[in-house]
C-alpha cells in the first residue's frame, strides 16, 4: 500500500515551527536595565576570606581611594595609629581575583576593659551596593563573638550600622581621645554586659 506524502506547505510549516522553537531556546535573558534605561552592570558574586599579609598594600590603596589623606586626621584613625589590628579579625571581600572590600578590628580598652574598634570598613567604588560592606561587618562580628570579644565600637552612621547590631553610646558615657560627633559613636555589645558609665575613656590597647 502506498502511503501518501504530506503536502509541501505542511512540511514547510513544520520546519518553520521547529526553527522558531529552537531559536527561542537559544535566546539568553537580557541584562537588567536601570530605571533610566541604561544597561546595568552584571553583578559579580563575592566571597569573604581572612586577610593575608600580602593583601596589605592593596588594602592601603583601598583606604586611599575611599578616604584620601584626610583619614590621618580622624580621631578613630589616631586611636588605631601605632596599634596593630588583630589578624584573626581582619577579612577581605573577593570579587573574582580582586580584593574589593576590607574590614579590620583593632584592640582598644574602654574604661580599662579590653574591646575592639571597627575600621576602616572599605569597599572599592567598583563594587558598591553589592552587599559586601554589610557582609563583612556581619562576618567580623560573628568572628569576634566566637573569640570572646565583649564589645566593638565604631564611628559611623546609625542608619547603616544600626541594623547590623550597633547602638548609640549614651552621651558622655564613653569618650575618645579627640573630637567626634556623639551621634556617630556606636557600640555593638557582644557579651551583654554594661559597657556604659560616666566618662569611660577609650585607649589603644
Amino acid at each position: 500500500m502506498k502511503i501518501a506524502s504530506p503536502p509541501d506547505h505542511a512540511i514547510l510549516g513544520l520546519a518553520m515551527s521547529l526553527t522558531s522553537s529552537l531559536s527561542a531556546a537559544l535566546i539568553l535573558p537580557a541584562a537588567p536595565h536601570s530605571s533610566e534605561g541604561v544597561q546595568a552592570p552584571v553583578s559579580v558574586p563575592f566571597v569573604i576570606r581572612a586577610e593575608q599579609p600580602a593583601d596589605d598594600a592593596t588594602i592601603e590603596t583601598l583606604h586611599e581611594i575611599a578616604f584620601g589623606p584626610g583619614r590621618f586626621a580622624r580621631t578613630a584613625f589616631r586611636l588605631r595609629e601605632g596599634v596593630p589590628h588583630d589578624p584573626a579579625l581582619a577579612f577581605v571581600a573577593l570579587f573574582g581575583a580582586r580584593i574589593g572590600g576590607s574590614v579590620r578590628l583593632t584592640p582598644i580598652t574602654i574604661g580599662g576593659r579590653p574591646a575592639m574598634i571597627l575600621g576602616p570598613l572599605v569597599v572599592h567604588p567598583d563594587f558598591k551596593d553589592r552587599g559586601a560592606g554589610k557582609a563583612l561587618i556581619r562576618h567580623v562580628l560573628a568572628a569576634a563573638r566566637s573569640l570572646g570579644v565583649g564589645a566593638v565600637i565604631l564611628v559611623g552612621d546609625r542608619p547603616y550600622y544600626g541594623p547590623l547590631g550597633f547602638d548609640p553610646v549614651p552621651l558622655n558615657h564613653i569618650t575618645l581621645p579627640g573630637p567626634v560627633d556623639p551621634a556617630r559613636l556606636l557600640i555593638a555589645n557582644l557579651d551583654g554586659s554594661d559597657w556604659s558609665g560616666p566618662a569611660r575613656s577609650i585607649r589603644g590597647a
